[in-house]
């Protein structure tokens, strides 16, 4: 039986890749910051680690036993002092040196689709610059480039709960973010597929108006559209653009926006316009 570390567990694809590693009959070592965190894949993890990935220190021994580690540890936005640099690049690099110095044979990791044409964002340069590093190790690797995750489409509900939605353009831009459940097992099959990337988007393509629409529906809204745009440049709302050919022939944007998980979606779209369509309800008539 093949042992896997995982680390980032406690995270949003964490949860999801404990449990689907353990369905395939993997042994899984959960790796979290403390106890509580590591709380709801108790019950699936063969063992719990507890450590912080930015503190070396703190994983000794983390890798001892172990044949594989997967790592989708990250951060969306910069806070409490710690950079992209220290978790996208450092924490990962952490894991990866003490892999190196163990018998771990496979380090797989979750990155994000065409991130080296993106080297110019900070986030995308901490994590490229993380699969450089692992390109040059003596592991055997596995690279995950999804277009962007389900939850992720959050924060377009809490923009219809305050009654706008804003868009890029008309909001014809497509997208299908992939459900954190779908990608897990992705990564799980991955693990013996014996490729070193994997590029992954989820099944239904929507508009982003269509998923503003749908945000309204859930809240028990209609909607339409305000005629007044917002150029990109003054709006308040985290940005990664992503103009690119995936396996499944689509160019991608990908916007730090959320949705309910009443429904898998999962991301491909054209490239996003320099303005900004905003989306209302409407009054009632």
């Amino acid at each position: 039986m093949k042992k896997v570390l995982v680390a980032g567990a406690t995270g949003y694809l964490g949860q999801f890749v404990v449990k689907a590693l353990k369905a395939k009959g993997y042994w899984v070592r959960a790796l979290g910051r403390s106890a509580a965190k590591l709380a709801p894949v108790e019950e699936y993890a063969d063992e719990l680690s507890i450590g912080e990935v930015t503190d070396p220190e703190s994983l000794n021994g983390l890798c001892d036993g172990v044949d594989i580690v997967f790592s989708s540890v990250g951060i969306t936005r910069q806070k409490d002092g710690l950079t992209y640099n220290d978790v996208d690049y450092q924490a990962n690099r952490n894991l990866l040196t003490i892999a190196e110095a163990s018998a771990v044979s496979k380090f797989m990791y979750v990155h994000v689709l065409n991130a080296e044409k993106l080297r110019h964002v900070a986030m995308i340069q901490a994590k490229q610059a993380f699969i450089d590093e692992l390109k040059r190790s003596r592991l055997d690797h596995v690279v995950i480039c999804p277009t962007g995750f389900f939850s992720d489409m959050e924060e377009i509900l809490s923009m219809a709960h305050s009654g706008r939605v804003y868009l890029f353009g008309d909001g014809s831009s497509r997208i299908n973010p992939i459900h954190g459940a779908d990608l897990a097992e992705v990564c799980a099959t991955a693990l013996g597929s014996g490729e070193n990337q994997i590029e992954v988007g989820g099944p239904e393509v929507l508009t982003y108006r269509e998923i503003a629409e749908l945000a309204f529906d859930v809240l028990g809204k209609n909607s339409r559209p305000s005629g007044r745009l917002f150029y990109a440049r003054n709006a308040q709302y985290r940005v990664l653009t992503r103009s690119s050919r995936s396996r499944h022939g689509s160019s991608t944007v990908s916007i730090t926006c959320t949705m309910p998980s009443a429904r898998r979606l999962s991301i491909f779209s054209s490239p996003a316009a320099d303005s900004f369509a905003m989306i209302r309800p409407m009054a009632p008539s």
